[in-house]
């Protein structure tokens, strides 16, 4: 891939995030504000100090209006972005290459969504037209399929392919408990877990994210100005985005144990960021998590354990809060549902506590150690064979 990336030429200096819940109480304005307020007081400044903001919402606003109204800003551009489950991110990307660019000093993202209230499970998809051959599969029909084929490819036992399945999802389930701002706080064990009847293919409830309410915000300004609003700023090491064709859906050879768009947009986040060895430079990770085998081979796809090994990873622990490489400390997409423009920014706001060192105790990674000081984030938006894939790299100093 083509794309230079803007290593360590833009950092974030204050964040927001509001609890991801039914916020039956709070309408999309009430949330980009909160979620606003607290980035603006974590970079010691307000909305009239930002020169541009970035609206990422799937389907809570038409333009850019929807958040000038929530924060009545006056004469700001504010550009409202949609690009699938990764939308938050889209908005920070856009933001933080228009600072990189000089084309402005500060700039903000803001995701928001407000689901819980619509009357649908999830997001209403717009009836946009097509030619008739779309898929008609729920996404956790579509993703469902990894679990059988991961099984068949790799020689795992499905039985023991859905232990594994629950303990990732236990695993996320222990996080959130510990997370004030997560929707679901219980934790959840294996044998709970693996004891949910189906609900697509091998899939259980608990194998499959909630929805959710919520909002979450960040503010980028260029590297060398970091230090005037924050003596603690997390420095934009690399964002990488791809959008797939869909030529999945049409190749005999694709067999759903690997999603090629994520292994590509991983490759180029790496080259942007000057890593050849992930393993050994990433302390933790925030992924999507839509559903318990996404999980399992994003572990594979963004190079964190080998080809057919990471089913063996996760059952040794190795992705735990307390292990060597912990994945989703937040909770991810299990404990917090999905409001679509919003969960990228807040992945983003666990990478800004872990770096910062301002997550709570209980909470706390130790993998943070000398070298291996960076955090990914990753996005996925679409189904396997067609889906678009955003991935950042975020450290605490420059190199």
């Amino acid at each position: 891939m083509a794309s230079h990336g803007i290593k360590d030429r833009v950092a974030i200096v204050g964040m927001g995030c509001t609890a991801f819940k039914e916020h039956w109480d709070a309408g999309v304005d009430d949330l980009a504000l909160d979620a606003s307020n607290e980035a603006f007081a974590a970079a010691g400044i307000n909305k009239d100090d930002v020169d541009a903001y970035w609206l990422g919402t799937a389907q809570s606003g038409m333009s850019g209006i929807t958040l000038a109204r929530a924060l009545q800003l006056q004469n700001k551009p504010v550009t409202r972005v949609e690009n699938y489950c990764a939308t938050g991110s889209e908005a920070l990307r856009q933001a933080a290459y228009a600072v990189a660019s000089g084309a402005y000093d500060v700039a903000m993202a803001v995701g928001v969504e407000k689901v819980k209230d619509s009357g649908y499970q999830g997001l209403n998809a717009f009836p946009i037209p097509s030619d008739g051959t779309t898929r008609t599969l729920t996404a956790a029909g579509s993703f469902s399929m990894v679990a059988p084929a991961y099984a068949a490819k790799y020689g795992v036992p499905m039985e023991q392919l859905k232990r594994t399945l629950g303990r990732i999802a236990s695993k996320n389930h222990y996080n959130g408990a510990r997370n004030p701002r997560a929707q679901f706080r219980r934790e959840m064990s294996v044998d709970q877990i693996c004891a949910m009847p189906n609900v697509a293919g091998d899939l259980s409830v608990f194998d499959c994210a909630g929805v959710a309410d919520g909002s979450a915000s960040a503010i980028v300004v260029r590297a060398e100005d970091a230090h005037r609003y924050t003596d603690k700023p997390i420095y934009i090491k690399a964002l990488s985005f791809v959008a797939g064709n869909g030529s999945g859906l049409m190749d005999p050879a694709y067999d759903y144990t690997w999603f090629p768009e994520i292994a590509a947009c991983a490759a180029d986040a790496y080259a942007q960021a000057g890593i050849t060895d992930p393993a050994s430079r990433i302390a933790m990770a925030e992924v999507h998590d839509c559903f318990t085998p996404t999980e399992l081979v994003l572990m594979e796809d963004l190079g964190f354990s080998e080809r057919g090994r990471g089913w063996m990873d996760i059952e040794a622990g190795r992705f735990d809060l307390h292990g060597e490489l912990p994945v989703n400390p937040d909770g991810g997409l299990k404990s917090f549902g999905h409001p679509v423009g919003a969960s990228g920014l807040r992945m983003m706001f666990e990478a800004y506590l872990q770096l910062r060192g301002e997550a709570p105790d209980d909470r706390a990674i130790s993998s943070i150690s000398g070298h291996r000081n960076l955090a990914l984030t990753h996005n996925l938006g679409g189904y396997p064979g067609e889906m678009v894939s955003f991935v950042s790299i975020l450290g605490p100093t420059q190199d």
